[in-house]
């Protein structure tokens, strides 16, 4: 794939390595990558699972998981590293940090984002596609409740329908919690897909058929640069706010938007200590946006449908 050497060319060349820098590690026991589940995730992990075994001689692995899952096996060392972590927004990894257990590198993908999402036609129309404006003055969650009709819910068609992240996903309880803090769990179904491909799978369906859709979304990914969409506007972040989004078992979440995204690559403590020359190598990843979606597109448009079934928490 030519989008992926670009990229992984880019890569090695931001930290200021060789295409095939030479063997420093003898090979032992493999290094544990976190299998994540979902695109960005899942290039990025190769691309380094690639560099450490053809560049430092090291033998790597992957182990499945939801992302809660996988932050306590990094925080227990029963794996090494998670390639793409959207680091302080699980209290899984808030508390391995403060305790010393996990350790996050870099900043790996700059401009990344994440948020509500609803296709431009929706609110613009599009007169090629002889569609109309259906919410021409929505502009924030807030506007929501007087458009529940507009996003009904097939089965449940006194309510609209948000399309959250799959259960296990970090993502999924903050958005889960928005819902309430929004005052939108009486005017909205909050609807898990399966898994990250039903999730796209739903929302590529219904722009394609030029129908309404609200849901939550993240960059980088493929699904962004494919399709003209609108980011609903949130309150602003209030990090006491933020705590209360995070936690499943509060009853009263509070208004805000999510915390300013920063990737990172995530490591054991273990791990850092064992592996000093991969770990400065960590540090200074930068994945340049811009060629990490045209890969993601590549990859999603050629690649078998196994790949296809991945996403992120």
């Amino acid at each position: 794939m030519k989008a992926f050497r670009r990229l992984l060319a880019a890569v090695l060349a931001t930290c200021g390595l060789l295409a095939s820098p030479a063997a420093v590690l003898a090979a032992q026991t493999p290094i544990h990558f976190a299998d994540l589940n979902w695109e960005s995730g899942s290039l990025i992990t190769d691309i380094l699972r690639i560099i450490v075994e053809k560049g430092y001689g090291l033998p790597t692995d992957t182990l499945p998981g939801t992302t809660i899952t996988l932050e306590t096996a990094l925080a227990n060392n029963d794996i090494q590293v998670i390639g793409e972590e959207w680091a302080g927004r699980s209290p899984v990894w808030v508390k391995a940090e403060a305790e010393g257990k996990v350790v996050s590198l870099g900043d790996t993908v700059k401009g990344a984002t994440e948020g509500w999402w609803v296709p431009e036609y929706v609110i613009k129309g599009d007169p090629a596609k002889g569609i109309k404006p259906l919410a021409p003055d929505l502009r924030s969650v807030s506007d929501l409740p007087k458009y529940k009709d507009v996003f009904k819910d097939p089965e449940a068609p006194n309510k609209g329908r948000f399309l959250n992240s799959p259960i296990g996903w970090t993502s999924e309880v903050v958005n889960k919690q928005k819902l309430k803090a929004y005052g939108l769990d009486d005017s909205y179904v909050n609807f898990r897909s399966g898994s990250g491909a039903a999730l796209d799978a739903e929302i590529s369906s219904s722009i394609r058929r030029g129908k309404p859709v609200l849901f939550y979304y993240w960059s980088p990914t493929p699904l962004l640069g494919r399709f003209k969409l609108i980011q609903l506007e949130e309150p602003p972040f209030d990090a006491q706010a933020w705590k209360t989004l995070t936690d499943a078992d509060n009853p009263n979440p509070k208004p805000t938007r999510s915390l300013a995204s920063k990737l990172s690559i995530g490591v054991s403590a273990p791990f850092q200590k064992q592996y000093p020359q991969i770990v400065d190598f960590f540090t200074k990843v930068d994945f340049p946006i811009d060629p990490l979606n045209r890969a993601l597109a590549q990859m999603s448009e050629n690649t078998p449908r196994r790949v296809r079934q991945r996403r992120r928490s």
